[in-house]
């Protein structure tokens, strides 16, 4: 008797539905609550006051784009994952509010609407990629080329950052396309990461094995260690000529996350750390926008010296670091509330809505807001490498492992510089800060995630 097919009802991804709810609910009921905020406290509250369904505009279209992406995708790809869109729909959820919160205060009316309309887009980008990419060995196979664009990528941005080479402040990394402003560096990290999946997919054995004696270490021969030093070596080119310390960062620190996954040699990563630390050194000493940098992480905000005044009022010196502490502090366990806080505006913490965004969300939803928020991203992290560890071939491994610790990296280098625990970088955090390049190009990395996982589960199932 022939097996029938299952019904429509049973092919629908219904576990990613009802993990939509939870973002859907924290959706209206923040909308709702930054709403109230705004109204007249002169008023009572009554049924004449509450919001109308013209205010709750921004959120039910994205709670439709959505809802359209979860048909689309158990029509299409039902048996991809289904618990990173919940996921990440959540997060973007949370950016579009706090941009709607502060866009009236730092002057952009509209920065709720423009977020709304990048994460839209994003969820487009990431449809399309899921689609396009029936096939993701043939990303493997070109790997010299996502080098190479990689190379094209910076190149803007090297360009800048000589005419400006005696200046501390990070070169100018847009691209203007008419109305569109794109940060190209945002797509580098995808070319890196495709390009180190694919050349550590095809010599791992080389790698891990380590031909070439230097001293007591054990480094693969010449031929592969060539390559994988001339990416580093982009590293320090963004780091030495771009200014852009936290760029710089996130290419090491991929690098060194995928050799060890690929080698599982945590010598190669010693060495590779002893090398930044010299490099970190060198920078220090010949360059004053490094010195600037740790010079601000130096500043001691609980005892207030004429120095620390000093470099809280220079310009590109701490004070944005200095405002931003003083919100989260403010904001203690539970927060103020969403739109009961000072965050934005003149005079309090610049650049709020996308470097400093961590301070606002601490400010308004306080502690527990940022506990949460944290493990929202441990969530996604883990899902990311869960999706790694069942791929079927090293390349795919490597390449899901290499995207989900963007996440990761990102993540912990704009915290640990909004806390004040490494200097501040112009890294975005994932799916909160405002900005379309990094909206486009992180939801661009779910779609290779989810062709990930549903490629997966046919080969399992031996459907593909």
């Amino acid at each position: 008797m022939a097996s029938r097919s299952p019904g429509v009802f049973q092919r629908y991804r219904w576990r990613e539905l009802g993990l939509f709810i939870i973002p859907f609910i924290i959706l209206l009921v923040a909308m709702t609550q930054l709403l109230l905020a705004d109204a007249d406290p002169r008023s009572s509250l009554s049924v004449k006051n509450l919001p109308t369904v013209q205010g709750l505009i921004p959120v039910l279209g994205l709670i439709a784009g959505l809802i359209a992406v979860n048909v689309i995708m158990s029509i299409f790809f039902r048996k991809a994952d289904q618990m990173l869109l919940p996921l990440v729909g959540l997060l973007s959820s949370i950016g579009v509010l706090m941009a709607t919160r502060l866009g009236p205060d730092i002057g952009i009316p509209s920065l709720g609407s423009q977020q709304l309309l990048w994460v839209l887009l994003g969820l487009a980008f990431c449809l399309i990629t899921i689609f396009v990419l029936r096939n993701i060995n043939w990303l493997e196979r070109y790997k010299y080329t996502w080098a190479f664009i990689s190379f094209l990528v910076l190149l803007p941005s090297v360009i800048s950052g000589i005419r400006s080479f005696h200046t501390n402040a990070p070169a100018r990394d847009i691209l203007n396309f008419g109305p569109l402003h794109l940060q190209p560096s945002e797509f580098l990290k995808i070319s890196i990461v495709i390009f180190f999946a694919a050349y550590l997919s095809e010599n791992r054995d080389m790698i891990a094995q380590g031909h070439l004696r230097l001293g007591p270490l054990r480094l693969p021969p010449l031929r592969q260690l060539g390559p994988l030093v001339v990416m580093l070596a982009m590293a320090l080119l963004i780091f030495l000529v771009v200014h852009e310390l936290g760029l710089a960062l996130l290419i090491y620190s991929l690098f060194l996350c995928m050799t060890y996954l690929a080698s599982s040699k945590l010598s190669y990563v010693i060495s590779s750390l002893a090398i930044f630390v010299l490099l970190a050194f060198v920078g220090y000493s010949l360059l004053g926008y490094v010195r600037s940098r740790f010079a601000v992480v130096s500043v001691n905000v609980v005892n207030w010296t004429p120095a620390s005044e000093q470099l809280y009022q220079e310009q590109g010196g701490a004070g944005q670091i200095v405002q931003g502490l003083i919100a989260l502090a403010s904001g203690g366990i539970l927060g103020s509330g969403l739109g009961l806080g000072h965050p934005g505006g003149p005079g309090f913490v610049p650049v709020v809505e996308s470097d400093m965004i961590l301070t606002a969300l601490g400010e308004e939803l306080g502690l527990a807001g940022l506990f949460a928020i944290f493990g929202i991203y441990l969530l996604i992290i883990y899902r990311g490498y869960r999706i790694a560890i069942e791929a079927s071939d090293p390349f795919n491994q490597l390449l899901a492992a290499g995207l989900t610790s963007i996440f990761a990296i990102q993540t912990l280098i704009i915290s640990a510089g909004n806390l004040k625990f490494m200097p501040l970088t112009g890294i975005p955090l994932p799916f909160l800060s405002y900005g379309g390049s990094s909206i486009l190009a992180n939801y661009i990395i779910i779609g290779i995630l989810l062709r990930i996982s549903y490629n997966t589960a046919r080969e399992r199932d031996g459907t593909a």
